[in-house]
């Protein structure tokens, strides 16, 4: 395709270098959930970083506050994520009782949605196979986070999580999605 005077290429947010370096620390966090290497996984996370996965409302929209409205995942810090890990390491867990079930992340798409400074807001969509009691389950949806990327690997300074399934057959955990 030919570009006229008036077409121009859209301006890239971040260079194909930290784009891919970005994306390989996706993926590593993926796999760090998929292989329970929870504690490496947590150091993902900026101890200020939310985590939020809003519930859909009556209308099939989103809440869109967390402090007010239901929430199938909510944690204002990391410090609930790493409750949330102990309790899956001491079996103080329903939902990750034994045996302990099996998960597969993938993850395609991933996007630049703005940059400001060492700040990037990415998209990306996933699916995740979840298999457990001779039984395999199959979640997908897509995250928007917002990472640091000032230091040597990127750090997750929020993370929003939107699942699409309309029906959930049981608790959901950290690791599902």
């Amino acid at each position: 395709m030919t570009m006229t005077a008036t077409q121009t290429a859209p301006k890239l947010l971040v260079d194909a270098e930290t784009a891919e370096w970005i994306r390989q620390f996706l993926y590593r966090e993926a796999r760090l959930l998929d292989e329970w290497e929870f504690e490496e996984w947590l150091e993902c996370y900026h101890p200020d970083a939310p985590f939020w996965m809003p519930a859909w409302d009556v209308d099939d929209t989103l809440t869109t506050d967390p402090q007010n409205e239901i929430s199938l995942i909510w944690y204002p810090n990391r410090s609930g994520l790493e409750d949330r890990v102990f309790r899956i390491r001491t079996d103080r867990s329903a939902a990750t009782s034994m045996p302990e079930p099996r998960t597969e992340h993938n993850i395609s798409g991933v996007e630049f949605l703005s940059r400001d400074g060492d700040t990037v807001e990415a998209r990306f969509s996933w699916t995740t196979h979840y298999y457990r009691y001779q039984s395999t389950l199959t979640y997908y949806g897509h995250s928007l986070y917002t990472l640091d990327i000032s230091g040597q690997t990127p750090v997750i300074t929020a993370k929003k999580v939107i699942l699409k399934n309309d029906t959930v057959h049981q608790l959901i955990d950290i690791y599902m999605i």
